[in-house]
């Protein structure tokens, strides 16, 4: 794997970035879903079709009109069946829906946490009211208008509580082991920070309690799901897939051994190599020089 430089961003990721959100009608932009970052941005979408989402260890059968909730922290997918799918997406930020630090975190909401419900069957009378809105968030985002921006957070915040007052849809596959369910998710949160493809983001999240708080779990709750059912720690988890990632570094990369252990999220190459030695019995550079 060869270092690789860092792609152009996109008008649309610069505009999203920029704004802190962004609304768009599928119908029109149906490329703009694939190239935004899902690590930073939380996604409302309001769908008529039929479509296949896989959202952490679950999966949802849906036909007609639904509304997503999807959480940047949680592993998911969407798999089209119809040949015509409409609808509306809004893609935002946490820091641009949180006006104050006091604010409760999406993380803790019914329909963004772990293990609550994610997808809701909409009625057509339900679906003409949130066509309404989002149609008017579509023509706000266009506007000069000062306070765009509250207006842009009303709009949200409407959904959302439009949406709490709704009954989970009844074809949800549900899985009652919530220990199952919390690790698969951090096993595939895990598996999501890799691999390392430049220097210049380096691995951010390195510890059970780094993996707690962007999941919205306590660490210690993390920690016993994770021993419960694979039997292995949660340190031991992350340990091993950064020893296997650095493994890869040292093999198909000429990144030298500072960069290696910087884009690990090492603060100094001692650190790395300790770290390293400890797991595997050997120091970063003879591997390398084993495998020249």
């Amino acid at each position: 794997m060869k270092a690789k430089t860092e792609r152009p961003v996109s008008q649309f990721n610069s505009e999203l970035k920029l704004r802190g959100f962004k609304v768009f009608q599928i119908e029109n932009d149906s490329n703009a879903t694939r190239i935004y970052s899902r690590k930073d941005f939380y996604k409302i979408c309001l769908t008529t079709g039929k479509s296949v989402i896989h959202y952490a260890d679950r999966s949802f059968d849906m036909d007609g009109t639904i509304l997503f909730f999807g959480n940047p922290h949680i592993p998911y997918s969407w798999e089209t069946i119809s040949r015509t799918y409409v609808g509306y997406t809004c893609l935002f930020s946490e820091e641009f829906l949180k006006v104050s630090d006091r604010s409760e975190s999406l993380q803790q909401s019914p329909l963004f946490k772990i293990g609550g419900t994610p997808v809701l069957k909409i009625s057509e009378d339900q679906r003409m009211f949130l066509n309404t809105i989002f149609r008017k968030m579509i023509d706000e985002q266009g506007t000069d208008y000062a306070y765009k921006d509250d207006m842009m957070r009303n709009y949200i915040n409407l959904i959302i509580h439009e949406a709490l007052k709704l009954q989970p849809s009844q074809n949800i596959d549900k899985q009652n082991n919530a220990l199952v369910r919390v690790t698969s998710v951090f096993l595939e949160l895990l598996e999501r920070q890799f691999p390392i493809e430049t220097i210049d983001h380096p691995l951010s999240l390195r510890s059970a309690q780094d993996y707690a708080k962007n999941l919205g779990l306590h660490v210690n709750y993390l920690n016993r799901a994770v021993k419960e059912v694979t039997g292995k720690a949660t340190t031991t988890h992350i340990s091993e897939r950064i020893v296997t990632e650095a493994k890869a570094l040292l093999q198909h990369t000429n990144w030298n051994i500072a960069d290696i252990a910087y884009a690990l999220g090492f603060e100094y190459p001692t650190y790395f190599n300790n770290f390293f030695k400890r797991i595997t019995g050997t120091n970063p550079s003879s591997l390398r020089v084993q495998e020249v």
